[in-house]
């Protein structure tokens, strides 16, 4: 099913703009990115062929300080999605309270169909040409979809070899590099975090809670880790090739050594095969949606069987899914609030670097969870506050009105 993300987006920034009543042109000013670049990367293969693969940075708001936001290397990326993602940023660090704007970036590429050295490549090449537009107190990228701190390394690299050396023109980096302890971990802990909370607002126990994690990249399997400390029964998880199931739940740190030694989360004794749509589908506590955008859609919102759903991905509710959950009593934790674990400690990483001073990871793990736990319950009490306020709209309402005061403070309103 065809998904417009920066529709999507827009369809959420409208009805939290409407309920707060702002003006229409402030509205609008807040809506759009400030700045898009479009770049064409050229790469020179191992076999001696040209290919030009299409690159985005986005840069939607810097009011409230640098632009932050990470880069995807995705086949499905374009501009629409970058543009919806650039904006979830802004929205995003304004609800955690952190000094940053909203930025995105990606290319449109598959990058298992590279060489490490044509991805490397290709990676400096895409720094060399959006450099004009970052930098270490205008915009800083991180790791995101098929991203990783080797290719944050280079990014590094090739911008200190120009700029000289910058640890701070990106974050996600290897602790060697400047990275922050607690990082690569960070949103999928931070998810579970939500998770948590959110289930003590319902009145649902940890202890053999059942969660379904679609998509068990890094934030999914991290939320799995966690969760799973915490005495929950993940039931299954999957990844693009299908999923696996287990009503009884599958053994975590099984799964982890199963995944680190073939690769795959897929033929072991651990769990029964199942595929994505059915997956989606099962009776649960917990709905965690950690991969694409739009996979929960009016197609399929019928058949959620979840007390909740927390979303761990980028944009995985479509506003036509958020009406129908609205009807059946499921309530959402948004994006801009459950995954907002990783800008968190990223804010923290660039502090870091800009100080040359680190911190141990016990203290990084502690303001995380308070700036994500505040943030929380600030949300949940405007949308308890208000009869027919979803949690997103509650949190885009605190969101916007944040950004909106620096916006007019700032004076770019006259």
């Amino acid at each position: 099913m065809e998904i417009n993300n920066f529709k999507a987006y827009c369809d959420q920034f409208d009805r939290a703009a409407t309920e707060l009543g702002l003006d229409e042109n402030l509205a609008a000013l807040l809506k759009y990115p400030d700045r898009e670049l479009s770049v064409e990367l050229p790469l020179i293969r191992e076999d001696g062929s040209l290919k030009v693969f299409r690159g985005y940075r986005i840069q939607h708001n810097d009011a409230r300080g640098p632009c932050k936001g990470g880069l995807r290397f995705h086949p499905q990326v374009d501009i629409d999605e970058v543009r919806a993602l650039s904006a979830l940023m802004t929205f995003k660090t304004a609800l955690v309270n952190i000094p940053f704007g909203g930025a995105k970036g990606g290319i449109h590429i598959d990058p298992t169909e590279l060489t490490s050295r044509e991805l490397e490549q290709l990676t400096r090449t895409f720094v060399r040409a959006i450099s004009p537009i970052i930098g270490v107190h205008t915009d800083i990228p991180a790791p995101d979809m098929n991203t990783n701190a080797q290719i944050m390394a280079w990014i590094m690299d090739e911008y200190s070899q120009t700029h000289g050396y910058s640890p701070g023109i990106v974050t996600g980096k290897p602790i060697s590099l400047g990275g922050s302890k607690g990082r690569e971990e960070a949103t999928g802990v931070g998810v579970s975090i939500a998770l948590r909370e959110a289930a003590k607002c319902r009145n649902i126990p940890l202890e053999g809670a059942s969660v379904v994690i679609q998509g068990y990249g890094n934030v999914g399997s991290w939320a799995a880790r966690t969760l799973h400390s915490y005495g929950c029964r993940i039931i299954a998880v999957s990844d693009a090739s299908g999923g696996i199931f287990n009503p009884n739940g599958i053994d975590i740190p099984e799964l982890q050594l199963h995944l680190k030694n073939s690769g795959s989360i897929h033929n072991s004794s651990l769990a029964e095969p199942i595929d994505n749509d059915s997956l989606l589908c099962l009776e649960c506590d917990f709905l965690i949606p950690a991969a694409l955008g739009g996979v929960i859609h009016k197609m399929n919102a019928e058949c959620l069987n979840c007390k909740m759903v927390i979303e761990g991905a980028n944009g995985p509710t479509t506003p036509t899914a958020d009406e129908v959950l609205w009807r059946k009593n499921i309530p959402v934790i948004p994006d801009i609030l459950a995954n907002a674990g990783g800008v968190i400690v990223s804010y923290y990483e660039w502090v870091q670097n800009l100080q040359r001073h680190y911190w141990e990871e016990e203290e990084i793990s502690t303001k995380m969870e308070k700036k994500l736990v505040d943030s929380f319950y600030e949300m949940s009490a405007l949308a308890h506050s208000k009869k027919e306020l979803s949690y997103r709209t509650a949190a885009f309402m605190i969101s916007i009105n944040r950004v909106a005061s620096a916006v007019q403070m700032r004076g770019r309103t006259t």
